[in-house]
């Protein structure tokens, strides 16, 4: 039996060689290069696919929330001779706190005063409603003694609701209307009292607006949809200060990364001069989509106006939360809603006389984001139920 020389032995147990080893290791190399290329190619799908998949549900939860308060809006007061007056909001202790809103279910871009503005090319909606068992058309006030009125039963009213007094149309809205608490209650079967912290004289109607009545306010600030609610800062002027918008306590965000709101009223444009009856009647069907606010309408009167406004036209665009060093959407590419385009003499559809286009360019960098839109017309429900007006 022939032995291996020890040359060869030390040889075959003496390991790998230095060129072995390096190309080895040149070869491993490789190999993570090439994984990592694939690892980042994938990752960076995977945050384009999640941004957009953020986007889409931040969208979804917002606009949900918006839709959720609209179709609520103008319940306890839809009547037209409180549609479009101004109302002063009270303090806890019924005082008027001088902060005067006005009385309407959706106001698009209330005065700064009420809701300041927002990011740039954003609108905002002042949202109202109340939450109240009474009769929406109110209740009629056959006496007054100072802050004491003696109503027509049944008696709807109860210790703490926030009710709202009017007088006579047409001078509904001479003066400002007082939003109101109710302090005491004297329920006698043949007449019965509702004593409220601020009196009214020469009222005529009160109207209840419940317990918790509702004033939103919606802006877009720093890419977030935010809201502040007027009954939670005890109807003081604290939505409306601009010293307050950073104020998270105050301007609370409900959306992230939202960087346009857009609205529209939807309304029926046939307003001939005025006449009794108006003639041609209305179709209260809508066809026309503006941001023209009803109560500013002179032909025909405001009641009028928002009696032939029963819907809201909303356009949210929510941005994907991962920047792209490329440009990933372009000006061809970039959200277009349907109040984006003016369409005028349409019989077929809904014309809309004023373009309200989603403009993103006020940030240098939206070009490297995805954006995804969600739009929605939403009935007015409230208005709708009110029916023809009388004279509209």
């Amino acid at each position: 039996m022939s032995k291996t020389p020890y040359s060869t032995m030390h040889r075959l147990s003496a390991g790998f060689s230095l060129v072995e080893i390096m190309i080895g290791m040149v070869i491993g190399m490789l190999g993570i290069i090439v994984m990592m290329q694939i690892f980042a190619l994938s990752e960076g799908q995977k945050r384009t696919t999640t941004g957009g998949g953020d986007a889409q549900n931040n969208g979804a939860i917002a606009l949900y929330g918006i839709q959720h308060d609209v179709r609520q809006a103008g319940y306890g007061f839809s009547i037209g001779n409180l549609l479009g007056c101004n109302i002063t909001l009270p303090l806890p202790t019924g005082l008027p706190s001088g902060t005067t809103i006005p009385l309407a279910p959706v106001v698009i871009n209330p005065p700064g005063s009420v809701v300041p503005v927002g990011d740039a090319n954003t609108d905002r909606l002042l949202v109202t409603y109340g939450n109240t068992n009474g009769a929406p058309q109110g209740t009629v006030i056959s006496g007054v003694a100072g802050a004491v009125y003696t109503i027509s039963p049944p008696m709807t009213f109860a210790v703490g609701d926030y009710v709202v007094a009017a007088v006579a149309a047409p001078n509904t809205c001479a003066a400002n209307l007082i939003l109101t608490r109710v302090t005491a209650i004297s329920a006698p079967l043949t007449t019965p009292r509702v004593t409220v912290a601020t009196g009214v004289a020469g009222a005529v109607t009160l109207y209840n607006l419940g317990q918790a009545p509702t004033i939103l306010a919606y802006a877009v600030r720093g890419g977030n949809l935010t809201v502040c609610d007027y009954a939670a800062n005890n109807f003081s002027n604290n939505c409306g200060l601009s010293s307050n918008l950073t104020n998270l306590a105050i301007w609370l965000p409900i959306a992230s990364n939202i960087v346009s709101l857009r609205a529209q009223y939807g309304r029926d444009s046939l307003t001939p001069a005025v006449a009794t009856p108006p003639n041609p009647p209305p179709k209260y069907v809508v066809d026309t989509y503006d941001q023209t606010t009803p109560s500013a309408l002179t032909v025909p009167p405001a009641p009028c106006g928002w009696s032939r406004s029963p819907a809201v036209r909303i356009a949210l665009t929510a941005r994907s939360g991962q920047y792209d060093k490329a440009f990933v959407t372009t000006t061809a590419t970039a959200p277009r809603w349907e109040g984006s385009t003016v369409v005028t003499g349409s019989t077929a559809g809904a014309n809309n006389p004023t373009a309200v286009p989603i403009i993103l360019t006020a940030n240098s960098s939206w070009q490297h984001y995805r954006y995804k839109l969600f739009q929605t017309v939403i009935p007015l429900r409230n208005i709708n139920w009110m029916g023809v007006q009388s004279n509209c």
